[in-house]
């Protein structure tokens, strides 16, 4: 039932949460309010556990040679599925591979994941701990957003939501004058992911050629033709989307000649996209009027407005075509 794959996915954000929290400073000043000191806040993967297990059993780590404190560590701590981001799970999307760009490549909807993380921020003075916490929590409102690639062979790249889940401050200062301060804060985050399953090959579920071949005659041992038919499949969407004109003048839904801004990036013989409707482009009269067959591929013929996007059905759309999309043929007989 289960084959090999890993895209890296927990790993990358792992990483992109903690990317989040290099270059925090924090300033020293005198009496005067002059900068004598700024200090690089160190950040290091960890459990608080280990970190404050050091700081109690080494005392000198109190000396100011020592670069320890002001210090932050962070640790993945839990793993929840979430369903209310649940999609259909039989649902598909096909694109082309991000590498050599023609081969085409399907993978199932993902899976939402929360993942659980803790930020714990050590310091030896309370203003260094205010410095840190208040160059971090402005920028989550309730959340802020970590842009992931999640799949690098469909180049699928998320917006990942980090929210704030609850913030909690020690600051154990009771002891006998040989007991040394210990001051942490540790802030709770819910990064909301996806998972995906493994990225196939769509091409043995999309027809790319189909060759019907037939004999006339009632005897098939003497034929006294052979024909052979071959169609390759043929989007009847723009999947990429790219407009290379827009409508000059309204168009009505019967109307069969079009007025467009320049017609230089069209050719005869093609297929355009204006809003849903499809037409097939029997003949350029001029650098700016076309003569066309309106709703071709059984889509609707509809009234348009003049500065309309006009979209260019090319190979690039034919080799994005969906599972299930009824793409239209050409063909030639041999």
């Amino acid at each position: 039932m289960f084959e090999y794959f890993y895209h890296e996915i927990l790993r990358k954000t792992i990483i992109a949460f903690g990317t989040l929290f290099n270059g925090i400073e924090i300033k020293h000043t005198d009496s005067s309010d002059d900068v004598t000191e700024v200090i690089k806040v160190p950040l290091a993967y960890g459990p608080t556990q280990k970190f404050l297990a050091r700081l109690e059993q080494s005392a000198e780590l109190s000396k100011s040679t020592q670069i320890s404190l002001p210090r932050m560590s962070f640790e993945f701590v839990g793993l929840q599925y979430d369903s209310s981001r649940k999609v259909t799970t039989t649902q598909t999307f096909v694109t082309t591979d991000t590498d050599d760009k023609t081969e085409v490549k399907k993978a199932y909807m993902p899976v939402p994941y929360n993942m659980a993380f803790e930020l714990t921020v050590y310091t030896k003075l309370n203003d260094d701990m205010l410095q840190i916490v208040e160059q971090i929590l402005p920028y989550f409102q309730p959340a802020y957003n970590l842009s992931v690639n999640l799949v690098k062979e469909v180049g699928e790249k998320r917006d990942i939501p980090v929210v704030i889940e609850s913030i909690t401050m020690q600051d154990d200062y009771e002891g006998d004058f040989t007991t040394r301060r210990s001051l942490y804060y540790t802030v709770r985050f819910t990064a909301k992911t996806y998972l995906f399953g493994p990225v196939s090959s769509a091409s043995k579920d999309l027809i790319k050629k189909v060759r019907v071949g037939y004999v006339e005659g009632g005897d098939t041992k003497t034929p006294t033709r052979d024909v052979t038919y071959s169609v390759v499949p043929r989007a009847v969407k723009n999947y990429t989307g790219d407009e290379i004109t827009t409508l000059s003048q309204d168009v009505g839904d019967s109307a069969k000649y079009l007025e467009v801004a320049d017609t230089s990036g069209i050719s005869d013989a093609s297929y355009i996209v204006i809003d849903n409707e499809q037409m097939y482009i029997l003949e350029i009269i001029s650098g700016t009027k076309l003569k066309v067959e309106r709703g071709t591929d059984d889509t609707t013929k509809a009234s348009h407005v003049s500065g309309t996007g006009i979209g260019l059905i090319t190979a690039a759309d034919n080799a994005l075509i969906e599972v299930g999309d009824d793409f239209g043929f050409d063909g030639e007989v041999f």
